[in-house]
């Protein structure tokens, strides 16, 4: 990022346009150091310095860095950065407008030997860093626009069963953990929006909590209301006793913050490395907490729940997305299947008695 903050100094400004390197310091707070830089850029753009056609490339990557930060969640801003440091090592040093289609392809080409999810994963976020020039109209051209994505195999994703979810909880040796997954469960949430559910968004009147979810990335946090099962409500109103007043969420943790050089406590981002230990555990094929939304969905779709209901649960803007997380063969499948069969016996039946009378 072109701001960050420097312990016992404060917060510095440091960026590079057109292949010089600008810095600014010593701020008390980041919106000041923020109020500078753009004051700095605004010179550069009025002076001429700064054009769509000698805009550096790692430039563009600081100022898309900068965008994901303010407007995107910080998973999918910490994913774009890892894949950004690699890209500017290869081009930082060139104008973007150098950055051409063939440069573009064999890099891709190179990924699919980890494999086409990768590439086309790549492929997917330069995209989308030249569409952001574009928008911002700090570059003219998309290399990537002639580039296609590579094709996959797709396959079914493991989808966890009632039963293996309670041998997974099972082999819970925290509190907080069991807890945690429980909550996943019962309210078929993203991993996300537990993490940033607080206790404002918990109603013991009304057994209901508030999910807090984006449509799109860079969208606005949208609230959705669900009905708590017995097992939640037990569950949160046992952590409401128990809880730190201190601490607006529901489940946080203290840990040390490497940026900072100081311990700080906040809510979970993520826990798929507990997950997968205790997957390993229990014995059972580890899919993610995300898969415990599918197991949830395919329960109450086999249960006659109506599409509509399932996909307001979920928080899906789109039911075809909602009908992508029913893995389960359904009753009517089974039905049109037996069908079939029992046509194509008495078809084959009835071949061999024309047969015989003939």
């Amino acid at each position: 990022m072109s701001v960050y903050s420097v312990k016992g100094k404060g917060w510095r400004v440091d960026f590079t346009s057109n292949r010089v390197r600008h810095t600014c310091q010593w701020f008390k707070t980041k919106t000041q150091a923020k109020q500078a830089e753009a004051q700095k850029r605004k010179e550069l753009t009025h002076n001429g310095s700064q054009t769509q056609a000698d805009m550096g490339f790692l430039q563009l990557v600081s100022r898309r860095l900068d965008h994901l930060a303010a407007y995107t969640t910080q998973h999918h801003y910490i994913d774009y950065r890892y894949l950004a440091r690699k890209w500017v090592e290869l081009w930082g040093q060139l104008k973007a407008a150098d950055v051409t289609t063939e440069m573009l392809e064999r890099y891709i080409l190179e990924k699919t030997q980890v494999s086409p999810h990768a590439a086309n994963k790549e492929l997917r976020c330069l995209r989308s860093l030249f569409n952001f020039g574009k928008k911002k109209k700090l570059v003219l051209n998309n290399p990537t626009d002639d580039l296609d994505f590579l094709p996959v195999e797709k396959k079914l994703k493991h989808v966890p069963s009632p039963k293996e979810i309670d041998k997974l909880i099972a082999a819970v040796e925290t509190e907080d953990l069991a807890d945690y997954l429980w909550a996943v469960r019962e309210t078929m949430a993203r991993v996300s929006e537990i993490n940033r559910l607080t206790w404002d968004d918990v109603s013991f009147r009304d057994r209901h909590v508030v999910l807090y979810t984006r449509k799109k990335r860079g969208g606005h946090l949208t609230p959705r209301k669900i009905h708590m099962t017995q097992q939640l409500f037990e569950m949160l109103s046992r952590r409401h006793t128990q809880r730190d007043p201190s601490k607006p969420w529901v489940f946080w943790h203290s840990y040390w913050n490497n940026k900072g050089g100081e311990r700080v406590e906040g809510p979970y981002k993520n826990r798929r490395k507990a997950l997968k230990a205790l997957c390993k555990k229990a014995g059972v094929k580890y899919s993610g907490f995300h898969a415990l939304r599918h197991s949830g969905a395919s329960v109450m779709e086999n249960n006659n729940v109506p599409l509509g209901d399932i996909q307001k649960i979920l928080g899906h803007e789109n039911i075809s997305t909602t009908e992508i997380y029913l893995h389960t063969l359904g009753d009517s499948q089974r039905r049109a299947i037996e069908i079939y069969e029992q046509a194509r016996i008495k078809s084959h039946t009835d071949s061999h008695t024309d047969s015989a009378a003939a």
